[in-house]
């Protein structure tokens, strides 16, 4: 018990980009404009942070490529990504982890999932849900992952974990989950969700949070005149 009520609350991390029109969600265009994919854009980021500041933690972290915006909410620290490939980038984000909060556990996300419910992670971030586990790992539906977790983030064990892994395959997810395994981890695996990649996807993700923000950009869509529903 005296450990459970010692155990340092977690680091939440989100990677994303600033929803800016012609640099994000640009497999969403055609059918939609490059405003719209970015509006899309915006309500997912700001619907995944709405999320997790309901979720316990010691330190929200959004790991930034670009600007901050409105859409930022209070309580959240902004840290610039590094350059390089994405497995270099969600390596230095768990790096910003072990600076900020040292000995606290952190869980990465992606803005690509304005359906998640903010009981996902809680449960299994609680101190006593993380009773010994080393990592969590949630798979995506792509065959890629939503969400990867370390009790204890430190630069040297995610670069170990992730460079060199391939990103968005579809044996991206499987090749990280290999590497988790030969590390010798104790992982924890979250459920599968869908990230929001495609038109489909889109409507999957809207469909399953129809009060979320992201949904109500779609039917906005759907409801302007002149405009791809």
């Amino acid at each position: 018990m005296r450990a459970v009520l010692a155990a340092p609350p977690p680091t939440l991390l989100v990677i994303a980009k600033a929803p800016v029109p012609g640099r994000v969600k640009t497999r969403l265009t055609p059918p939609w404009t490059p405003e719209q994919a970015a509006a899309l854009a915006e309500a997912a980021l700001t619907d995944t942070l709405r999320t997790l500041s309901t979720v316990p933690a010691g330190r929200r972290v959004v790991v930034l490529d670009g600007p901050p915006g409105d859409w930022l909410p209070p309580g959240w620290q902004v840290v610039p990504q590094c350059g390089g490939g994405l497995d270099e980038r969600l390596a230095d984000a768990f790096a910003h982890a072990e600076r900020l909060a040292p000995g606290a556990p952190a869980l990465l996300v992606g803005m690509d999932t304005p359906h998640l419910r903010a009981d996902t992670l809680s449960a299994p971030l609680s101190a006593v849900g993380r009773s010994g586990v080393d990592a969590w790992y949630g798979p995506a539906t792509d065959g890629g992952f939503w969400a990867l977790g370390l009790a204890r983030p430190t630069a040297g064990l995610a670069r170990q974990l992730l460079l060199g892994v391939p990103m968005s395959t579809a044996g991206t997810g499987g090749a990280l989950l290999e590497r988790l395994t030969a590390a010798g981890l104790t992982v924890r695996h979250l459920p599968s969700m869908t990230d929001v990649d495609t038109h489909r996807d889109v409507r999957l993700a809207a469909a399953e949070a129809p009060a979320g923000r992201f949904a109500a950009c779609l039917r906005s869509f759907t409801a302007a005149p002149g405009t791809t529903g």
